[in-house]
């Protein structure tokens, strides 16, 4: 399954932003976790927010969920205030832990959440949703991982909310489990609910998210579509079965980043994929040669890691455009 390109309709210029984040700076003591990062999320987006640990992503969240206020900046949620956002039911997170009362059982729990709300959607309803309709009468003690997962995105669902963020959503699913959750979330983001998740499944932004955000030192490092983030980390790799190959001289062709053999297979990362090719081909005795682009992780590592270990920023040119959808 493709990711669908960013919405951009022609009325989205009248539309409220779903999250307006602007400036936003949080410290703690001597540590500058997030550093003047400007969010704009439109409405009806899913939205992969990515970056190492420690590169400000889970305090990034905590200040759109208004679990605390930035030192600097503002954040607004459909024109509101976090707090406001989540006391008008028009915000929920899916979160990796805590919560639940291991005493009760799945729909007892979810009667118990919607209680809460003034107008919940139908506990039933939440439940088929979240595909945990048939383990209802189960002791919350009893779930898996996974199902309790499924549970939480249960409850999240319950205010019928406008903007859902998820923190490492999928962690305990099994693999049918998880492509059953992203179905129902794409399902969801088609009739306007935007979708914010953190994940270090990096297929599933890969495959399922409109826009892929990369975070690093608490700044926003790259922003686009799936396919404009793998275009950063530039060059392309050759794979080409070969014992024995020269790798020195492999490093002196133009464009070649690097070269290293696994086993029969040598492998070279070049701007120039085509001079390695030929040498490959014409100079060695090298077969199956297979030339393919980064992939996601490959752009992850690229644009989040220390550049030789140096600990060098990225610089922001090396992003791709920021969309804003106001």
């Amino acid at each position: 399954m493709n990711a669908e390109p960013a919405r951009q309709t022609a009325d989205a210029a009248t539309q409220t932003l779903a999250i307006d984040a602007r400036g936003i700076t949080k410290r703690f003591g001597r540590v500058l976790a997030v550093d003047g990062v400007d969010l704009r999320i439109g409405q009806g987006e899913v939205v992969a927010f990515l970056g190492p640990n420690g590169a400000g992503k889970s305090t990034t969240i905590d200040m759109l969920l208004g679990l605390s206020r930035p030192d600097q900046g503002e954040v607004r949620v459909f024109g509101d205030s976090p707090r406001a956002a989540i006391a008008n039911g028009r915000i929920s997170a899916v979160l990796q832990s805590g919560g639940l009362l291991k005493d009760l059982t799945v729909r007892e729990t979810v009667t118990l959440t919607a209680s809460f709300f003034t107008a919940p959607r139908p506990v039933d309803e939440v439940l088929e949703r979240a595909g945990i309709l048939d383990i209802a009468d189960r002791m919350v003690g009893k779930c898996s991982g996974g199902q309790l997962q499924r549970l939480r995105f249960a409850l999240a669902l319950l205010s019928d909310p406008g903007l859902l963020i998820l923190d490492e959503p999928t962690t305990g699913m099994d693999v049918d489990g998880r492509r059953t959750f992203w179905q129902a979330i794409r399902a969801d983001a088609s009739r306007g609910r935007t979708v914010v998740f953190a994940t270090h499944y990096l297929e599933e932004a890969d495959l399922y998210a409109d826009r892929v955000i990369l975070v690093r030192k608490g700044r926003i490092v790259a922003d686009g579509t799936s396919a404009e983030i793998k275009n950063l980390a530039a060059g392309r790799v050759v794979r080409a079965k070969l014992r024995g190959a020269d790798l020195a001289v492999l490093q002196t062709i133009a464009g070649v980043k690097s070269a290293e053999q696994q086993g029969d297979t040598v492998i070279v990362t070049t701007t120039d994929s085509d001079a390695a090719a030929r040498y490959l081909l014409n100079q060695t005795s090298a077969v199956d040669l297979e030339v393919t682009s980064h992939n996601l992780e490959d752009a992850f590592v690229a644009l989040t890691g220390d550049a030789d270990g140096a600990g060098s920023d990225i610089q922001s040119t090396a992003t791709a455009p920021a969309r804003e959808n106001a």
